[in-house]
């Protein structure tokens, strides 16, 4: 049966630094997803006023349609 493998000795430089990065990790988690949802939220708000101005845009195009569809029928009529 071989031997079983004795824990090797780590360096205490090497725990303290592996520590350190894993409490910054932890550390800036919150702040990371606070920036995400911040770019989300703009992006949405920012696609939700490119769709009204483009709502805006075809209303606009429908209404002058239909003022020159009646005008043309208003003068198209026999008095």
């Amino acid at each position: 049966m071989p031997d079983a493998k004795q824990p090797t000795v780590v360096n205490g430089a090497i725990i303290d630094a592996v520590s350190a990065t894993n409490t910054g990790v932890l550390a800036e988690a919150p702040a990371m997803a606070m920036g995400s949802l911040y770019q989300t939220v703009g992006n949405s708000v920012a696609m939700a006023a490119a769709n009204a101005v483009y709502a805006q845009q075809q209303a606009n195009v429908t209404c002058q349609a239909a003022c020159t569809l009646g005008i043309t029928k208003m003068f198209s009529q026999d008095s």
